[in-house]
């Protein structure tokens, strides 16, 4: 993602996310999301329940209320192929080091 326009773009999405989006991450288990942004790299950090299962619970949410109509809207702002579920746009990362646990 380094164009200027769709950067601003996908920024400007996710100030306004449908409230739909936010109880079907509710539903699946994810506590609490945050993106950021530093350039072109977007990082998302998801709390969730301890038995989320990253594959199985965005296929999940995938199926509930206006989720797809999101991921097109949202792939658009992104530049990733539509047809991608959530969890292969996102690639989980190994956490090293945690200051509090």
């Amino acid at each position: 993602m380094d164009d200027p326009d769709m950067i601003r773009r996908y920024c400007d999405v996710h100030k306004h996310v449908w409230p739909e989006i936010m109880e079907g991450q509710k539903q699946v288990g994810i506590l609490d999301m945050q993106i950021f942004r530093r350039g072109t790299h977007v990082f998302m950090i998801c709390d969730t329940v301890d038995d989320f299962d990253w594959e199985k619970d965005w296929e999940r949410l995938a199926a509930m209320p206006r989720q797809a109509e999101w991921e097109a809207y949202v792939a658009k702002a992104q530049g990733a192929d539509p047809s991608l579920p959530s969890h292969k746009k996102w690639r989980l990362m190994e956490k090293i080091f945690e200051l509090e646990k």
